[in-house]
């Protein structure tokens, strides 16, 4: 009878992970199903749906994974409602969505690769790639990478439990540097690709033709951040426009590649500039697929690091960066929240808080282009401690669904 049993309730977590579109269940959803506690592991409530228990291993659960709408015709007002909300209400609530949109104890590994670093002509206040202030950084500039090497790079990392490669490369754009380097990104975007990774690439700013190149080569998902608000942009950065920067995402978009696009917290923004900018994503035309959260890494020698020693301007706390990923969790529902930048500076405790809170994706590797990251085997280590499983790639983003609906 036990074997029995043991056997039914196999067949009805396989059941459930593929309606659900889920490869395997994490240790919290073994768990889950081990004590029968079905529904909370799920969050498809039976009662919800006027359905019996009985029913939940149904094909007809497929469609479960959309009922979070999208919505991008929020109102500035109705985002600073959410973010401002009591702060366990709103990670509860975005703890909620995320459940019912994403398996939650997946996390996607990410690798970033400088392939050309430094000697850039933006004037990007935090970044020590800037040719502007090189003397103060100390960064030399490289040529760009061989493919050989970025694919030996690549090969690396997807051995290590990485399903998605980013290439950067410190440039105003491709049109900077001419066709023949631009043709090397695109036999490298190619040759990722190939290995069954997620290539992601991030080079500036992105003309129509040039998008639909990166789109031929096999591109997956284009990075381009906004950084910040609108409100405090140019207290940043003079040398591109935010229009630029909107610009180049509606090229990406329209080349049919997936936008990879988020902000920096700790830029000597107000918290009114961290909700304009979750607003300004979350009414694109179509959800980013991506929202990468970086919290500021100072690097001496740039100008915005002497401006917080000069200022005793605080980073971004834990509790800050909760609060910006569970808000971006409740307004773009399906989008993968990437905890990034400043990670290193976090204990595995406050990482926690952040995957409870909505992200679902880190960056794995020695560096984030020029800062320094985290461990590879305490990353391990953590993923271990927290049951987490690494997200497959090629995950099916659910795009425009319902996208102005008036859900919240």
């Amino acid at each position: 009878a036990a074997r029995a049993m043991a056997t039914a309730m196999a067949v009805t977590a396989r059941n459930v992970c593929a309606a659900l579109g889920w490869r395997r269940l994490g240790a919290v959803h073994k768990r889950a199903f081990a004590s029968g506690a079905v529904t909370d592991a799920v969050h498809v409530p039976a009662a919800e749906h006027g359905a019996e228990e009985e029913d939940l291993n149904l094909p007809k659960r497929q469609n479960d994974l959309y009922q979070v709408q999208a919505r991008n015709n929020w109102r500035i007002e109705e985002v600073k409602e959410i973010y401002q909300r009591p702060l366990l209400d709103l990670v509860y609530k975005a703890a909620t969505i995320h459940r019912q949109c994403h398996n939650p104890n997946e996390v996607q590994k990410c690798t970033l690769l400088s392939i050309k670093t430094g000697g850039c002509p933006e004037d990007c206040k935090y970044c020590s790639q800037s040719s502007k202030w090189s003397k103060s950084t100390g960064t030399k500039a490289t040529v760009l990478m061989k493919v050989d090497d970025v694919l030996e790079q690549a090969r690396a990392a997807k051995n290590a439990g990485s399903t998605r490669f980013c290439l950067g490369a410190a440039w105003r754009g491709p049109s900077q540097v001419g066709p023949r380097q631009f043709d090397r990104v695109l036999q490298m975007v190619n040759g990722v690709r190939e290995l069954g990774m997620e290539v992601c690439a991030t080079l500036g700013l992105l003309s129509a033709e040039e998008a639909e190149k990166l789109q031929r080569a096999g591109l997956t998902a284009y990075n381009h951040n906004l950084d910040t608000s609108k409100s405090h942009y140019e207290k940043v950065i003079s040398t591109r426009s935010y229009s630029d920067r909107l610009k180049t995402l509606q090229n990406v978009r329209d080349a049919g590649i997936s936008v990879c696009c988020g902000g920096i917290l700790g830029l000597g923004e107000k918290e009114d500039d961290r909700i304009e900018l979750l607003h300004t994503l979350a009414t694109l035309p179509s959800h980013p697929e991506s929202v990468p959260v970086n919290s500021l890494v100072p690097v001496d020698g740039t100008p915005l690091a002497k401006q917080l020693k000069e200022e005793d301007m605080a980073l971004p706390t834990t509790i800050e960066l909760v609060r910006h990923i569970a808000a971006a969790r409740i307004l773009m529902p399906h989008s993968v929240i990437r905890l990034s930048a400043g990670r290193i500076s976090m204990q595995k405790s406050d990482q926690a808080f952040c995957f409870l809170a909505g992200a679902n994706s880190i960056f794995t590797g020695d560096k984030l282009l020029t800062t320094p990251n985290n461990k590879e085997d305490d990353d391990t280590e953590m993923f271990s401690e927290l049951g987490l499983d690494g997200r497959p790639p090629f995950v099916p983003y659910p795009v425009n669904i319902n996208m102005n609906a008036n859900a919240n």
